[in-house]
This record gives structure tokens, C-alpha cells and sequence, in this order.
């Protein structure tokens, strides 16, 4: 994977965040865990990576975003990564 963490923008309230936050902390990879409720001012950052309100937004090393993935999604994306 690259030497780049991944970053993820969420919300302890969501139950997604939660659910993608429990797979990435499961999977062993780095990366960095942005909260919105103690940090608001970076929903901005979030809404203007994924064009939506929607959380969790996951951003991937080369840049590349997913908001709101199923498992299965998110463990694709990680394994394409290794």
C-alpha cells in the first residue's frame, strides 16, 4: 500500500462511520480518522470532496473517494491498494 494513509471523515452518531471505521481498524492499515463533532469546520473539506453531506467519506491515497460504502466495498477498495 502506499505510504499515504487514508483518511476518513465521520461522525460517532453514524452508524456507518462506525461500521467502516471498525472494518479499517480491523484491516491494520494506517490512516487518519477526521471527527466532525469535535472538529465542524472540516465538514466543509468533506462535502467538497464528495459533493454530498453524506458521511463517511473515505479519501484513498491516489485521491479517489468512496461515501457511505458497504463493506464489501471498502474491502475491495483496500485490497487494491495492497
Amino acid at each position: 500500500m502506499s505510504e499515504s494513509p487514508l483518511t476518513m471523515y465521520g461522525a460517532a452518531w453514524c452508524s456507518d462511520c462506525r461500521r467502516s471505521k471498525k472494518l479499517l481498524d480491523a484491516s491494520g492499515v494506517a490512516y487518519e480518522y477526521v471527527d466532525l463533532e469535535a472538529r465542524p469546520e472540516a465538514a466543509h473539506i468533506a462535502r467538497g470532496i464528495s459533493g454530498r453531506t453524506s458521511i463517511p467519506v473515505i479519501v484513498f491515497p491516489d485521491g479517489s473517494h468512496v461515501v457511505e460504502p458497504t463493506d464489501d466495498e471498502l474491502r475491495g477498495r483496500l485490497t487494491a491498494l495492497v
